[in-house]
């Protein structure tokens, strides 16, 4: 919010969302906690003023996503909560998704963060009815999500008690965080490396399984609100190679065959670690690896996810199908394999009289640039010149393609 991200002047950031469809900006993370709501101030780095939340404003009208606002919980108070929602409110009108109080709840009480050695879920919950009886009382309709909870061990104690004494109408949205993996720069447990992060995520399935049961046992969606490939940043020459493109269209694609309403990436800045757009001070910098891999999931467009057998030998490949609102076929398959190529016959129950194919690559697994899409790089102004897609023939229901080693297709079928 204040480091001159969100606002309308900044064109190149804006066409980077666009680029991307729709979506939903989510205004959250750690420091939401120790941003201070001053509306009489000049603002800093710790204040949030009137000035940031019209800049927002006019940044989420240009792109046309919502936004899910996280407001501070942990060293502000009710009443100032209140003042801001009401606030945001007011500015951001139908951009407003959500608000989001406070961040990672379930983490406090440890050691070095809030309320250390003195907390618990009741000490959460009643603390959390303090701020949401204020915020109703200053802006009655607004809706409210929550828990943000961190850790998924903490679904069925923090994330899905904290739905189960609301209605819809009080608690719109549960949100979760989720990430690959735990990763800490200073030691610990072994560096995770590209291979793992493209392996199969058992931890993130087991997690939706749950989720989406919790969530329809109690009427209310739930959205991963943030998440990437591993915490604490990420990992250089990994969450920023072009392993994190190859991983991040599996990881799309399982959230919503999982049940989510959506996900939101965890970035912002120029670490080495992750973010789909490197920025300096609101200057773009580069569309980063993961951006190239969302993009693609992004071209698969809206639709309604199939059902899909894939049979590939001992190739690591994974397959998805979207079927559009015309009645066509999108198909993403993604062939993580090293070294092996494959050679794919796609089979549908109808006859087809077109399709065609546009492909992402990049040099290794370990590769930090070079990712393109039919031969194109995303320019930091958001301009994207791809080459025509290639053409595929058709025999009747079926057609065969070529995808080569380390290679994310995108078929198009009619």
């Amino acid at each position: 919010m204040t480091y001159s991200y969100f606002h309308v002047s900044n064109r190149h950031m804006i066409a980077l969302f666009r680029r991307l469809g729709d979506g939903v900006l989510r205004i959250g993370g750690g420091s939401v906690d120790q941003v201070m709501w001053t509306p009489e101030a000049t603002g800093t780095h710790l204040q949030v003023t009137p000035a940031e939340i019209k800049a927002l404003a006019g940044f989420l009208e240009a792109t046309g996503w919502l936004c899910l606002y996280g407001v501070n919980f942990a060293t502000s108070t009710p009443a100032q909560a209140a003042e801001e929602v009401a606030y945001a409110v007011s500015v951001l009108g139908s951009n407003l998704l959500g608000i989001e109080i406070g961040n990672e709840p379930d983490e406090y009480g440890i050691p070095g963060n809030f309320f250390a050695g003195n907390w618990t879920f009741e000490d959460y919950l009643a603390r959390w009815n303090m701020f949401r009886s204020a915020i109703l009382q200053s802006a009655r309709s607004v809706a409210i999500t929550g828990p943000a909870a961190a850790g998924g061990n903490h679904i069925t104690t923090w994330t899905l008690p904290f739905g189960q004494p609301a209605t819809p109408a009080e608690i719109t949205l549960l949100t979760q965080h989720y990430y690959r993996d735990y990763y800490s720069a200073s030691g610990g447990s072994p560096t995770p490396t590209a291979a793992f992060l493209i392996s199969p995520d058992s931890q993130l399935a087991g997690e939706l399984a749950i989720l989406n049961a919790g969530a329809q046992q109690l009427g209310i969606p739930y959205r991963i609100s943030e998440c990437n490939s591993f915490d604490n940043g990420g990992v250089p020459g990994v969450s920023n190679s072009y392993a994190a493109s190859l991983w991040v269209i599996d990881f799309l694609f399982d959230v919503a065959l999982g049940g989510s309403t959506g996900v939101n990436m965890h970035g912002g800045g120029r670490s080495s670690g992750y973010t789909p757009i490197a920025d300096d001070d609101g200057g773009v910098i580069e569309a980063r690896p993961e951006y190239y891999g969302m993009l693609l999931f992004a071209l698969a467009g809206p639709g309604t996810l199939l059902q899909t057998q894939l049979a590939a030998g001992t190739v690591d490949a994974t397959a998805y199908a979207v079927r559009t609102a015309s009645g066509g076929l999108n198909l993403v398959v993604v062939n993580k394999d090293t070294v092996q190529n494959m050679t794919l016959t796609i089979a549908t129950n109808q006859n087809i009289q077109s399709a065609t194919m546009q492909t992402m690559t990049g040099a290794s697994l370990a590769a930090t640039s070079g990712v393109t899409i039919q031969g194109a790089t995303v320019n930091p102004d958001g301009s994207f010149f791809p080459v025509s897609p290639g053409t595929l023939t058709p025999a009747g229901t079926q057609t065969t393609c070529f995808i080569p080693a380390l290679t994310a297709a995108l078929i198009s079928i009619t």
